[in-house]
């Protein structure tokens, strides 16, 4: 209890430090967002909740901030708070893709299939192909990827690789949409165009470490052991979270088939 109790008060301290005044005057709303963003994209959810929070107060109006908020909610394991920031996110922007995107992720976590789907259908049918409108190519390749998420949640292999090479297309150099490409053929047992997609993304980015886990996998099942040990020990260092069958398929979201044969050559290897 005792160190529950030290580490609610250097959090408090922390944020009491983050609004402390600077030079005599009071921290801009400018300011205290970019201290939320900042301990957002570090990873620090822990303080940058607090720091949304002050936002808010003094900001109740500002779209993003409902929206940023909204993705350390489910940071912080609270899906359902996640989708009531992101909805008021939509009251006051109701043209912006990303709380659309940040709702149908935290939909995702509760398994509401259907309506994230349909959130992700929405952004695709306001923002057309990047050939039709260039700035169009960022939600949309987004969107593509979480719904191919969904597609294969739900058992649809075939309509997740479309979705998957889709992404690649919408946003070059898209490289785990490429991998979930070849996952989902992997799947589909075309395991040729699996193992063409896993090497060329390897050549061009040799510490992916999805790719060579994933080439693992396939070239164990194809007998090709020495090869599919190399791209372990790489993939392996790379990322131990490739060790846990749970993370593959929950999170990362892989397929079955290569999670199996993934964990039949770890099985064997140990």
């Amino acid at each position: 209890m005792s160190g529950l109790l030290a580490l609610l008060l250097s959090l408090q301290l922390a944020v009491q430090l983050a609004l402390a005044p600077v030079g005599g005057a009071q921290v801009t709303v400018p300011q205290l967002f970019d201290q939320a963003l900042n301990a957002s994209r570090n990873g620090d959810f822990a303080q940058a909740l607090p720091l949304w929070n002050q936002v808010l107060e003094r900001a109740p109006s500002d779209a993003a901030a409902w929206s940023n908020r909204g993705i350390v909610q489910l940071a912080l394991g609270d899906p359902q708070a996640a989708i009531a920031d992101q909805v008021r996110s939509m009251e006051l922007a109701p043209d912006n893709p990303d709380p659309h995107l940040n709702r149908g992720t935290a939909e995702e976590a509760l398994g509401q299939w259907a309506a994230a789907e349909a959130d992700y259908r929405w952004i695709l049918e306001r923002f057309p192909a990047p050939a039709e409108q260039g700035a169009a190519g960022e939600p949309r390749a987004s969107a593509l990827y979480n719904l191919g998420n969904v597609q294969g949640s739900l058992g649809d292999w075939p309509a997740a690789r479309a979705s998957f090479e889709a992404a690649a297309d919408a946003r070059p150099g898209f490289a785990m949409a490429r991998s979930s490409t070849a996952l989902a053929a992997y799947q589909l047992d075309d395991l040729a165009e699996a193992e063409r997609e896993l090497r060329n993304l390897i050549r061009r980015y040799p510490l992916f470490a999805d790719a060579r886990a994933a080439l693992t996998a396939l070239l164990w099942q194809k007998g090709s052991k020495g090869e599919a040990e190399s791209n372990w020990a790489a993939a392996s260092g790379l990322d131990p979270r490739y060790r846990q069958g749970e993370w593959l398929l929950e999170t990362r979201r892989w397929p079955p088939k290569p999670v199996a044969a993934l964990e039949q050559f770890l099985a064997l290897e140990s």
